[in-house]
């Protein structure tokens, strides 16, 4: 199991990079994590046959372990809607049940599925590599606790606690966060990981020797730091900087909503030549965007209050200025329900509200979720987004809101085309286009139709990634030590 003394220390990586290393062992290797807290998340297989929702950390663990991703890895899944309200997913599926329960009082009524769960993949693998949340050391939410060292003391995982030295302090969290453990769970910690390490690794003496004395746990591997590692971040947005080579042709200017969700279909851009993606949150960040520049709005876990944000903001006056020049306009998701005339919510979803009127469209929100896979074909488009028409597409489907014309607009002959049917509209001019399909640009026939050869150009595979995180390991890590972990 990896813990991690604070959020962002480095969990979800380690726990990607020890899948693929345990793999290229020649185990059956799967991951794990209780709970997961993300709007980021990806549509694998569920039970019953039905499609379900995982975090996208776990949806890439799978890949590493070379498995197929499926809901009992990351049996809950906590989309935040509000700063004081998360959607509730249970084994893939929205659970209006347990969404409306207070926080403490949903622990040991979902404990059950989530015990079930990771004992059956114990039970189907060679190794299970779990990531736990946060930090283990919540002394405040340790009673209720479902993620971090319950998880650890069901399954008798041999624990590594890693801490993110760049930001100072790494020895302090590391003992600070063993000594609040009671003494059970102590034992369980096996080593200690420092992470995101620059300089010279022989000026850390004596503190790792003082630390095990203190402790006794060993600093069993020091990970230099990895800028440019390849896999998306698990929460928050990317940095800016751009990866790709050449002059810049193109920027991606991506809308950073407060609720922004499956942010991950992203970073494919920053792997394509003369592509410079930005995320942005004020109207200044698209001030001297050329027609040839894009505006995206992603998708959004709360669509009437991250619109409400963006009119806050001002950045709708500057959406539209953009788009009355021509500017090309990329709406995905809940930013397609922007693009449109208006929300209408009569169960209490989402929330009403007056679009962005770009798209002659109308979104209601119902109880019902689409959760699902999707392979699609744009038909004929017009001209910022002509060069996908034809082009087959794949991708997910993550949402309540179903959208269609505008009744009384299309009366008068007002109506967007749509391109991929209930599923896809562009209006007249060609410039702005809505789709509620998640993953284009990780679809390699988008990248190469939008951006030519560059689009096509030779970037990483998922599986050189992999490969490239296993190798860190091999290089920071005693190979016995791993060994020694399974035993």
């Amino acid at each position: 199991m990896v813990l991690g003394t604070a959020s962002g220390a480095g969990k979800s990586w380690l726990t990607t990079a020890l899948c693929r290393y345990y793999s290229n062992q020649g185990l059956k290797v799967a991951p794990f994590k209780a709970q997961n807290m993300s709007n980021n998340a990806r549509v694998v297989e569920g039970i019953d046959g039905a499609w379900g929702e995982i975090g996208s950390a776990q949806y890439f663990q799978a890949l590493a372990a070379r498995a197929t991703p499926e809901v009992r890895m990351n049996p809950l899944l906590l989309k935040p809607e509000a700063d004081t309200h998360s959607q509730v997913v249970l084994l893939g599926q929205v659970h209006a049940e347990f969404t409306a329960l207070p926080w403490r009082g949903r622990s040991e009524k979902v404990w059950p599925q989530i015990a079930a769960a990771l004992d059956q993949l114990r039970a189907e693998n060679d190794v299970v590599v779990i990531e736990g949340a946060g930090s283990p050391a919540e002394i405040n939410l340790h009673a209720s606790d479902i993620v971090n060292m319950r998880v650890a003391r069901h399954a008798g995982a041999r624990c590594l606690l890693v801490t993110d030295i760049d930001r100072g302090g790494a020895f302090a969290h590391l003992y600070g966060t063993w000594a609040l453990l009671p003494e059970d769970e102590r034992a369980l910690i096996h080593g200690f990981v420092l992470n995101k390490f620059r300089g010279d690794a022989s000026l850390l003496a004596p503190a790792p020797q003082q630390l095990q004395a203190l402790t006794g746990v060993p600093t069993v591997a020091t990970i230099p730091m990895q800028w440019h590692h390849g896999l998306p971040e698990e929460d928050g947005v990317f940095d800016d900087r751009s990866t790709t080579a050449g002059a810049v042709h193109t920027t991606v200017a991506v809308v950073a909503f407060p609720r922004i969700s499956n942010l991950d279909e992203f970073q494919p851009l920053k792997n394509v030549p003369g592509v410079r993606l930005l995320w942005v949150r004020s109207p200044a960040d698209v001030a001297g965007l050329k027609a040839t520049d894009w505006i995206v709005l992603p998708g959004s876990k709360a669509t009437a209050a991250d619109l409400a944000w963006v009119r806050a903001q001002g950045l709708d006056r500057a959406i539209a200025a953009h788009a009355a020049q021509g500017g090309a306009v990329l709406g995905v998701c809940g930013g397609l329900q922007m693009l449109g005339e208006g929300l209408i919510d009569l169960a209490g979803i989402d929330g009403n509200g007056p679009g962005l009127g770009l798209l002659p469209l109308v979104t209601v929100f119902e109880p019902a979720k689409t959760v699902r896979r999707t392979t699609a074909r744009f038909a004929d488009l017009q001209g910022a987004w002509a060069p996908l028409s034809g082009v087959p597409v794949s991708g997910y489907e993550i949402h309540h809101g179903q959208t269609a014309q505008h009744p009384a607009m299309a009366a008068k002959g007002d109506i967007a085309r749509g391109v991929i049917p209930g599923m896809a509209w562009q209006n007249p001019a060609g410039n702005v286009l809505g789709v509620y399909l998640h993953g284009l640009f990780e679809d390699p026939a988008v990248l190469q139709a939008l951006f030519g050869q560059e689009g096509a150009a030779p970037v990483p595979t998922l599986d050189a990634v992999f490969d490239g995180l296993a190798r860190t390991v091999e290089e920071c890590f005693d190979a016995h030590f791993l060994r020694e972990l399974l035993i």
